[in-house]
């Protein structure tokens, strides 16, 4: 279910500079993360299925499994902090929030295409992130992608 974001008029479009901040905080997170995902991947491969420290990682379906169990889980996330309220760990220490143009949460499709642009705009050595530079409502690749515009928040009040 989608929601709807309060004080529309109080923000606006997020510059890349504050957008690489929230990545490098993420980025940290994510990692954590992977390395939870990397040791029951080993753990259940060695204790649940009996594969032997020597034949770890020597089957290609083995890898190939530990990188989807990766790509999944990040994007898993991404889209729980994104559908949820809009912004993940990084993104709320940067004021930052990604959300409809009409001001609602993002759906669960919006934060896959989001995430699938995302991979592909820093394979691309982050020219998708370099294109809010040249855009005038200073959008990446993701946000163009799947209709979404990350914001930057004003401080709160005292």
């Amino acid at each position: 279910m989608q929601r709807r974001f309060g004080n529309l008029d109080d923000v606006w479009p997020a510059g890349l500079a504050r957008r690489l901040g929230a990545m490098l905080y993420d980025s940290f997170l994510v990692a954590a993360i992977w390395l939870l995902v990397a040791g029951l991947h080993l753990w259940v491969g060695r204790h649940l299925l009996g594969i032997s420290a020597e034949q770890v990682g020597a089957s290609p379906l083995w890898g190939l499994s530990l990188q989807l169990l990766l790509l999944v889980s990040a994007f898993a996330f991404f889209a729980f902090f994104w559908g949820r309220g809009g912004m993940t760990l990084g993104m709320q220490a940067w004021r930052l929030r990604v959300q409809t143009p009409d001001g609602d949460s993002i759906t669960l499709a919006q934060a896959a295409v989001r995430f699938l642009v995302a991979c592909l705009s820093i394979a691309a050595l982050g020219l998708g992130y370099v294109w809010i530079l040249f855009d005038a409502e200073r959008r990446s690749w993701s946000d163009i992608a799947s209709g979404t515009r990350v914001v930057a928040l004003p401080k709160p009040s005292r």
